[in-house]
């Protein structure tokens, strides 16, 4: 295989790379915010006595739902929350890695590249001055 397909192909598979990770960072950024956002619940949550009523919005419907439940309810999803959470931060830390690999690889062909089409260096002595 010559060297520019070599590059091309490992440019080509960078950028893939940087897309993949692109993606996987907006996924952790939506988890994020589902942590939060769950993370609030719970909180309020901890306020409510036993006589208040908790709903479920369920479609259009509020739907009464028991207290108990509720909060198991958002226990379970904020561990799984946080389970998806590690689950992505691995894929991102692989995905670098990849990243630095390919990046290493490519500097490589270009200089291989480089050094293939520059001239090469001729060795002149200098001439002695004429008397």
């Amino acid at each position: 295989m010559s060297s520019e397909l070599k590059l091309q192909q490992a440019s080509a598979e960078f950028q893939q790379l940087q897309a993949d990770l692109s993606r996987v960072v907006e996924a952790r950024q939506r988890l994020d915010a589902q942590l939060s956002e769950n993370e609030l619940v719970k909180k309020e949550f901890a306020q409510l006595t036993s006589g208040n009523t908790v709903y479920k919005l369920i479609g259009p419907v509020l739907v009464k739902q028991d207290q108990a439940e509720a909060k198991s309810n958002v226990n379970t999803r904020l561990d799984y929350i946080r389970s998806e959470i590690r689950r992505v931060e691995g894929q991102i830390k692989d995905i670098e890695q990849k990243q630095e690999k390919k990046k290493t690889e490519l500097v490589q062909i270009q200089t291989a590249l480089r050094q293939k089409s520059a001239p090469p260096a001729s060795i002149s002595t200098p001439s002695a001055p004429a008397i």
